[in-house]
């Protein structure tokens, strides 16, 4: 942000006050002023007062702060007014709202951040982004990989400022914050890149923030994308693979949108579709009719793929009692697990049942 579009509005104010209006920066530095003789001095001690406070303006050593928009836990500008009474916290207030209008309106014509978050927000047109890209000397033809990080617990500010320092390249890495529980980042990767990579660095970013800040949190991955205009789409499939993994894949932490599989298919179905698909495959009695001990059954008979005898094995029964309950399971459904089309229609059966229940459908 060049110091000179904050130097040009503290210049207007000036004709209004007499007081010293400008803006330090988050060392401290006052990097624009109405009073020119304070440029270049060092406040260190109001941006620990600034980055401590509770409220939004605060008073240090005979003036008055108040931190300009930021989306991370630490400040990045504060504009700044000579004493500490109330009309200097009134332009103080004033000031922040000129500073923070021509700070946004300097990001969104020259910032890269700004223009890559509009283009997932689907805030540019299409014909737009071309010429903007050609503006910023943006590359549009590069692989670009999209992950959605979403905290599982409370805003925690300092998640931003966490993954930022994991992708410290800000001319070809975007850390974007999009919502109070979400941040998008887009990430640069060379051509041939395969879809594991994107699943360890996801993965990667999950444990950084558990392990070193104690950060829960959910990351959806999209498709890799080679060319700026299908950002928007891989954004989207990343917040469809954390909504779809909720509901089937709820001890996942990393979902990759290319592993959905049918769960994908079956959460962008009509819920009165699946309700009468559930009545068409439980005839006999609802899905609801199996105990929990039956379902633990069924759910390790598939995970051993159909094979009786390792299923058997792997829960400490004799092989001859899988077979008693999977005869009584047929008895009761009218579905006979150990053949491939009845398991693949109760398969699907039970992920329809859970994505009804998510929708608070008791179908």
């Amino acid at each position: 942000m060049p110091n000179r579009i904050f130097q040009s509005v503290v210049l207007q104010m000036k004709e209004g006050t007499d007081r010293a209006v400008g803006v330090i920066d988050a060392e401290g530095a006052v990097i624009a002023c109405s009073d020119l003789s304070l440029l270049g001095e060092r406040w260190s001690g109001a941006v620990e007062t600034v980055n401590a406070a509770e409220t939004g303006v605060v008073t240090c050593e005979g003036k008055t702060f108040k931190a300009l928009a930021r989306w991370g836990a630490q400040l990045e500008y504060a504009s700044f007014v000579e004493g500490d009474d109330a009309i200097a916290r009134s332009l103080c207030l004033v000031a922040s709202v000129a500073l923070n209008g021509a700070k946004q309106s300097y990001e969104e014509k020259h910032d890269k951040g700004t223009f890559v978050k509009n283009i997932i927000s689907d805030n540019i047109l299409l014909g737009d982004i071309y010429v903007r890209a050609k503006e910023l000397h943006f590359d549009c033809d590069v692989y670009r990989g999209v992950f959605l990080v979403r905290q599982a617990e409370p805003v925690n500010p300092a998640m931003i400022d966490a993954i930022q320092a994991l992708f410290p390249d800000k001319q070809t890495d975007f850390v974007l914050s999009v919502s109070e529980t979400d941040v998008a980042i887009i990430k640069q990767f060379p051509e041939g890149t395969e879809g594991k990579k994107l699943d360890k660095l996801a993965r990667q970013i999950q444990e950084d923030l558990a392990s070193g800040h104690e950060i829960k949190v959910v990351v959806g991955i999209g498709t890799l994308v080679a060319n700026i205009r299908d950002l928007a789409r891989s954004y989207k499939e990343a917040q469809l693979a954390i909504e779809v993994g909720k509901v089937f894949e709820t001890e996942q932490t990393v979902i990759n949108y290319e592993n959905l599989g049918i769960g994908r298919l079956i959460y962008q179905l009509p819920t009165t579709l699946c309700e009468m698909f559930l009545q068409e495959v439980f005839k006999k009695n609802p899905i609801d009719a199996l105990d929990q001990e039956t379902l633990f059954t069924i759910n390790k008979f598939f995970e051993n793929n159909l094979n009786v005898s390792e299923t058997a094995r792997k829960l400490f029964v004799h092989r001859n009692t899988l077979v008693y309950r999977l005869e009584k399971i047929k008895k009761l459904t009218g579905l006979d697990l150990r053949e491939f089309d009845d398991a693949i229609t109760f398969k699907v059966a039970i992920m329809v049942k859970k994505y009804l229940v998510s929708r608070g459908i008791e179908g």
